[in-house]
């Protein structure tokens, strides 16, 4: 892709795979008959309702990644039950995706969940929302998932912070979140236990921006995914500038630990490309030599997702 720095690979570490089967959880959810799901579904977001086949949406998502000279991207299945439309779409097109799967640690089959996931290698991540959940992420039952996700060599997503489901909101679902569990400190005895394990915290931490970098500075294993317009920004006084949050966040964490993400999910969006615009227009201004501003762009996802096992980010 053509950036300020000239041409850079990018991959994109943080788009939600919205797939039939996502939408069709979400329809049992509001108890619509499945037979009408997705075009009520479809009616009440105005969004463009995804082909039944996970592999005709990874090929849509292939062509909007190509039309943004994107080189890859990390799908996240965004919710419970949905990693198998995500598997589908890096077997389909394993250079071009990585594939993450959210998953409830609460729920009885979690841990044999997580083992299945990761055991085929086309899944590389798992995404833990202790908000959404309602636990902490130190909780005991979440060991038999991270020893899996440390045998495999997986990427841990924590969601900290601030979290609104814009799809919830607008099909009129509830989403009763808790933040009493959405503060990255709770990840430090972790990440300080599990050294062999990688973890990455989006959107700077989503509110919780200084404990964020007081996590990062601590565990050498935590990265922070640069995601979405981070509007959580407005609840600073005075409001912090995105460009203060990678100036400080480049003070801390360095350029090695800084994914660059869009959040992007939907179509007929697509692809997220102002995200992309803002950011790198922000590191240019703060004077990033080409070197680390392909780290961050892309260079970073991908050495996360190709090491050895047991090696950390650091």
């Amino acid at each position: 892709m053509k950036t300020r720095w000239g041409d850079l690979p990018v991959s994109d570490a943080h788009v939600h795979f919205f797939s039939h089967g996502f939408f069709s959880l979400l329809a049992s959810q509001k108890g619509l008959p499945p037979e009408h799901a997705h075009r009520l579904l479809g009616e009440q977001l105005g969004w463009r309702m995804p082909p039944p086949e996970a592999e005709r949406l990874a090929e849509e998502w292939v062509a909007e990644l190509d039309r943004h000279e994107v080189a890859r991207a990390a799908l996240i299945a965004s919710l419970p039950g949905d990693e198998g439309s995500v598997e589908t779409a890096v077997a389909r097109f394993p250079g071009r995706f990585h594939g993450y799967f959210m998953v409830n640690p609460l729920a009885p089959d979690a841990a044999e969940r997580v083992e299945r996931g990761l055991s085929t290698g086309g899944l590389r991540g798992i995404c833990l929302f202790p908000a959404m959940h309602r636990y902490s992420v130190a909780d005991e039952r979440l060991r038999p998932l991270l020893a899996s996700a440390a045998r495999h060599g997986a990427v841990v997503f924590v969601h900290c912070g601030v979290l609104t489901v814009g799809v919830r909101k607008k099909l009129g679902l509830p989403s009763p979140f808790d933040l009493r569990y959405s503060n990255p400190i709770d990840l430090h005895p972790v990440a300080l236990a599990h050294p062999e394990l990688n973890f990455v915290v989006p959107h700077f931490g989503a509110g919780y921006f200084r404990e964020a970098l007081m996590l990062c500075d601590l565990c050498p294993n935590v990265c922070l995914d640069t995601s979405s317009t981070n509007s959580w920004t407005r609840y600073h006084a005075p409001e912090l500038h995105l460009r203060d949050v990678f100036r400080r966040a480049l003070d801390v964490a360095g350029p090695s630990r800084l994914l660059f993400g869009s959040d992007s999910s939907f179509f007929p969006r697509g692809w997220h490309a102002a995200i992309l615009e803002t950011q790198t227009e922000i590191l240019w201004s703060l004077g990033l030599h080409e070197a680390d501003a392909a780290a961050i762009l892309g260079g970073n996802l991908e050495r996360l997702l190709r090491k050895p096992r047991n090696q950390t980010f650091s």
